[in-house]
């Protein structure tokens, strides 16, 4: 939001404001170029056709932050939950909650593809979780919608979580969509990205030059120094000479 604004003040000024929850990160002045406002039917869409489902009539219910952490901490007493991870791979890689389980989606879109994956969790107490809350409000339904018993959803996603427990229970850095790529709220955290080439810990993203492709993925500086500025991803064979990086 503006930097002339808290959000406090913007939820004073402007009526329409009033509920919308604030992620607050530490920014570097070039985070975003300029600000767009678009409206949209879905923010991010699952692409599920027939199969869609309505977050206002199903979805999971939503655990405070402060709700997960005891978990964790009941956790280690026994108790029983599965966090699943709604964000793609390419995020989950460079951080993740402890003991989360990855989805395994490239794209949002990939959703109903791997929910079969997911079978033998759907008698047990799960809970969605990504970047904002955003994907999780539909996620969350559409487990529900495909026989998931018992199911909740982080409420503000990992950027509240992290922002009111930094340093607690996360691993790694939290992928973010714009210019910096990746954030974080403590310093004194481990590296858990690695290079898709020589398994180096790094945080390094780069696109995959490959038209059809265009995977983000973590690239370490060696390695690319190596392949001469070929950055295709592993699992695409077309070489070029150009070089898309993205971060420096």
């Amino acid at each position: 939001y503006c930097k002339m604004f808290t959000s406090q003040t913007v939820k004073e000024k402007f009526a329409d404001f009033s509920d919308v929850v604030f992620k607050r990160s530490t920014g570097n002045g070039k985070s975003f170029k300029k600000l767009v406002i678009k409206e949209r039917e879905e923010i991010v869409s699952a692409h599920l056709g027939d199969d869609d489902v309505d977050p206002n009539k199903l979805t999971g219910k939503h655990l405070p932050a402060e709700d997960l952490k005891e978990w964790y901490e009941n956790g280690k007493a026994g108790e029983d939950f599965h966090i699943i991870d709604m964000r793609n791979t390419y995020e989950y890689k460079v951080g993740h909650f402890d003991g989360s389980v990855d989805a395994g989606m490239r794209n949002f879109r990939d959703l109903s593809k791997v929910v079969p994956n997911l079978e033998h969790l759907k008698d047990k107490k799960v809970l969605t979780v990504c970047t904002g809350g955003v994907r999780c409000e539909k996620a969350s339904g559409f487990l529900m919608k495909k026989g998931f018993k018992d199911v909740y959803q982080l409420d503000g996603g990992m950027a509240t979580y992290m922002e009111k427990f930094p340093g607690k229970d996360f691993l790694g850095a939290l992928y973010v969509f714009d210019n910096r790529i990746t954030t974080e709220t403590t310093k004194e955290r481990a590296v858990i990205g690695t290079c898709a080439f020589c398994n180096a810990t790094s945080e390094r993203y780069v696109n995959c030059l490959n038209d059809e492709c265009h995977l983000h993925y973590i690239c370490c500086e060696g390695c690319e120094k190596e392949r001469s500025g070929d950055v295709h991803c592993p699992d695409c064979s077309v070489s070029s000479p150009q070089l898309v990086s993205l971060t420096k």
